[in-house]
């Protein structure tokens, strides 16, 4: 059985300071019983998965350590973030692929999200080990098969904002690694995501202190949910936000998901189990969404049609850009149109993935989220790919894209 207290105090030990971050011992709490209860873990993966959690704390208590140490680390300014979010599975990754072509914009690289101390600032000489550590580390874990036809990765790529959530027990997309329903309502419902973006912020402020200031481009499909406190903590965000339509989002973070629960379970995975947890879970962001929009800040999101993004990279970067008061300079539009040129569709391998494996009825489904995609514009599948010109030979069904996403973009 997992232990909060034994996990935090270990890494108390490691680092050498007592653990003081508000509100977190309570979040590993409610996720520790999650666990225990609601997740039938395999021996080795419960100790993958107290080995993740440990290595969350440490990363934690260690940013606090250098903020104890150096408190003008604090005083770090954070300006005008742009977050990068959407429903999972909507193109937010392939979006973060195109925004790492623009030299104005600091993204987080992989090995920085879960190797973020020392400060690169304060070490510069730690870059290349640490580069170096997180590539042998992933070679030596592997993915899982198709992995990299369903996601795109790069080793020495941008990263998303999990980890820095996952630090403090405040993130969605921990209902995808394991199967914990109760603690995400809690998250949802009543956990402090203030709190968790404040420590969020920390990490930023750590990376960036010392080294040249830009703006921070911050993807996470999730941010969805808290939108809200990102404002909290960040008065001066600005938001994008991609659609597509749910019925092939939600076939394809089933997928996602039950690929990411097998690693650690102790048996097989009900696939029609998480096509209910996964249609809860996206309708829950989807409830999330709406509120935002019907708000007084509603109108500080910039919307992106996935289909026309697909379509023409470089016409929607241009569309964004304007939204956030910028420019799109010649360099930036040439760096966007060669990196889609040298990662063209299915280049990482064909994904494949229905509603029906799922247990869910398309139809259902639709009707489910008739009103989003009638508040933004939001195509079925089929209509949508016809748009973008990349609609292929075969049928196409609800929640049965084939081999339509562009490189696998989530």
């Amino acid at each position: 059985m997992l232990a909060a207290a034994s996990i935090i105090a270990e890494a108390e030990r490691t680092v050498g300071i007592a653990d003081s971050d508000a509100c977190v011992r309570g979040n590993l709490e409610r996720l520790v019983d999650s666990l225990n209860r609601e997740f039938p873990m395999s021996p080795k993966g419960e100790m993958m998965v107290r080995s993740t959690l440990l290595m969350d704390s440490v990363n934690r208590l260690q940013g606090l350590k250098w903020l104890q140490d150096h408190p003008e680390i604090a005083a770090e300014p954070i300006e005008d973030p742009v977050f990068l979010m959407g429903l999972p599975r909507s193109g937010t990754t392939y979006f973060q692929y195109l925004f790492d072509r623009d030299r104005r914009f600091r993204l987080i690289r992989t090995w920085e999200s879960s190797m973020p101390s020392p400060p690169p600032g304060s070490d510069p000489e730690s870059v290349t080990r640490r580069r170096a550590a997180w590539i042998e580390l992933q070679k030596a874990r592997g993915h899982f098969e198709g992995f990299e036809a369903l996601h795109l990765y790069d080793d020495d790529g941008s990263d998303e904002c999990h980890a820095f959530l996952e630090q403090s027990y405040g993130a969605a997309g921990l209902h995808n690694l394991y199967r914990v329903p109760t603690y995400f309502d809690w998250l949802m419902d009543e956990l402090d995501l203030v709190q968790t973006y404040r420590i969020h912020k920390r990490q930023l402020q750590l990376l960036q202190w010392r080294s040249e200031r830009k703006p921070w481009a911050l993807k996470y499909p999730n941010h969805v949910i808290g939108l809200n406190e990102i404002l909290e903590v960040h008065p001066d965000a600005r938001f994008v936000m991609t659609h597509r339509d749910p019925a092939q989002v939600l076939a394809s973070i089933s997928k996602m998901t039950h690929n990411l629960r097998s690693r650690r379970c102790a048996g097989p995975v009900d696939m029609h189990e998480v096509g209910r947890d996964m249609l809860h879970f996206i309708q829950r962001h989807v409830d999330r969404i709406m509120t935002f929009d019907r708000g007084p800040f509603g109108h500080r999101v910039i919307h992106i049609d996935y289909y026309a993004l697909i379509a023409d990279p470089v016409r929607e970067m241009r569309m964004m850009h304007r939204g956030l008061g910028i420019d799109t300079p010649d360099d930036v539009g040439e760096a966007v149109s060669a990196w889609c040129a040298a990662n063209p569709k299915n280049a990482r391998g064909r994904n494949d993935y229905s509603l029906a494996q799922y247990g869910l009825d398309a139809a259902s489904v639709a009707e489910r989220f008739t009103a989003y995609m009638r508040r933004f514009d939001v195509p079925p599948e089929r209509e949508g790919l016809a748009r973008a010109g990349t609609l292929p030979s075969g049928p196409v069904h609800a929640g049965n894209p084939g081999s339509n996403d562009p490189v696998s973009a989530p």
